[in-house]
């Protein structure tokens, strides 16, 4: 049976939905421009377990073999070039496919990054990243989330979103037209399945008339659009053949991207896919937890990339998370709530193989209030010189984020 939690489920995750205009242009040339993709690692990754200068003395003296990269031993952190001259900077050792794409070029760092607010509530810090603003007073000027207000500035503000979770991030908040789902593997369908769908199709259809009614038959339009290129002759979902030999883990990052690899393919008009990649709070027993989740990323990431060679030109893909993370280890071989982080930026044309952004340094007098990685890459300075580069989109800084003045951080 129907009920109306699931109608207002299919409301809250997919209303979102797409218009049937531009679900009509499938088959069609994509919208023009590169395709946005968007990662957020949530929990606060600790960047400084990701990437970091393993002969720097303050890193070892305030953390022990287990919670930093190591210069040698079986575990050995992977050599980077294109480093700050200041020290040998190194990759976590499960991350080697992500190395491989950054000595090809396609993928570049930005050390010491995140929001200038200092908070180190996951709440507030997601929201000020996804929002694109600096401090919670600039909510009240600054409307819905960065994507979306990208989106708007090149103006395909009713191009269909998609995204890889449950609900609309708040980087799309706003946008009338995003599709959220957390795995199509098994089709696209509303809650309660086909039944529910063709009551809800018998609800909107016909003289409905209103705000909701359009939103449930443009929702509907996307579903049955994509559920309708994921499925075979014979009514079945088609297993997913990814190209190149890629190969996707069954892990949250694997779905997620192979999901988006999938949608890109179908040549649909989407300008922007967000994707979620939880677990990153690891207030205690980090280094076999981080450890599994820096391969999940760096392989999905690979895997992705192989996946969609032949349309790199048109792919641009940032990860970023809320903050960093301390630079002490805390007594339970964890670390707390930080500032400074890494992001990853993959595009064509960037200069990449290189690790940007200023490297503040570990020393005590360095740190943010003593404790944390200093922020000295703003992110909206970041993603300011994506759009004003790979993505093509000169004109979207000022509209994206307004009154922001963005620092260089030389990706282009």
């Amino acid at each position: 049976m129907l009920r109306r939690r699931d109608v207002m489920t299919v409301a809250a995750t997919l209303a979102v939905g797409t218009p049937v205009r531009a679900f009509a242009q499938a088959g069609r040339a994509a919208a023009a421009g590169p395709i946005l993709v968007t990662v957020f690692l949530r929990g606060g990754m600790d960047g400084l377990s990701m990437v970091a200068p393993v002969d720097d003395a303050d890193y070892i003296a305030f953390r022990s073999p287990e919670l930093r990269l190591l210069a040698d031993g079986d575990k050995a952190a992977l050599r980077l070039e294109g480093g700050p001259k200041t020290g040998d900077f190194r990759l976590h050792p499960e991350m080697a496919p992500l190395k491989a794409l950054y000595e090809s070029g396609r993928v570049a760092l930005v050390h010491a990054a995140g929001i200038s607010n200092g908070t180190r509530s996951h709440f507030a810090a997601q929201e000020l990243t996804e929002r694109g603003i600096g401090e919670p007073q600039d909510g009240a000027r600054i409307k819905g989330g960065w994507v979306a207000r990208w989106l708007e500035s090149v103006g395909a503000a009713r191009s269909p979103a998609f995204a890889t979770s449950r609900g609309t991030p708040d980087s799309l908040a706003l946008h009338p037209d995003t599709i959220a789902v957390a795995d199509i593997r098994g089709g696209m369908n509303v809650p309660g399945g086909r039944s529910a769908a063709r009551v809800l199709e018998r609800l909107y259809g016909g003289d409905a008339t209103g705000p909701i009614a359009a939103a449930g038959r443009r929702t509907l339009a996307g579903i049955r659009l994509i559920d309708s290129r994921l499925r075979a002759p014979d009514g079945k979902v088609a297993p997913y053949q990814p190209a190149n030999g890629a190969a996707y883990d069954d892990t949250e990052i694997g779905r997620g991207l192979q999901a988006v690899a999938r949608v890109i393919k179908m040549d649909l008009p989407i300008r922007a896919f967000c994707v979620d990649m939880d677990g990153w709070d690891t207030h205690e027993n980090q280094p076999p937890r981080f450890a599994a989740l820096a391969g999940q990323l760096a392989r999905a990431l690979g895997a992705f990339h192989d996946d969609l060679r032949e349309r790199a030109a048109g792919v641009v893909l940032v990860a970023m998370s809320e903050f960093g993370r301390r630079l002490r280890s805390n007594r339970s071989n964890g670390t707390d709530h930080g500032h400074g982080g890494v992001m990853i930026v993959s595009a064509p044309g960037i200069r990449g193989g290189r690790i940007h952004g200023t490297w503040p340094g570990l020393a005590s007098e360095m740190l943010d209030k003593g404790v944390d990685l200093a922020m000295t890459s703003d992110v909206r300075s970041v993603l300011a010189e994506v759009m004003a580069g790979p993505l093509r989109t000169p004109q979207a800084p000022a509209v994206v984020f307004p009154g922001f003045k963005p620092t260089r951080v030389g990706l282009a």
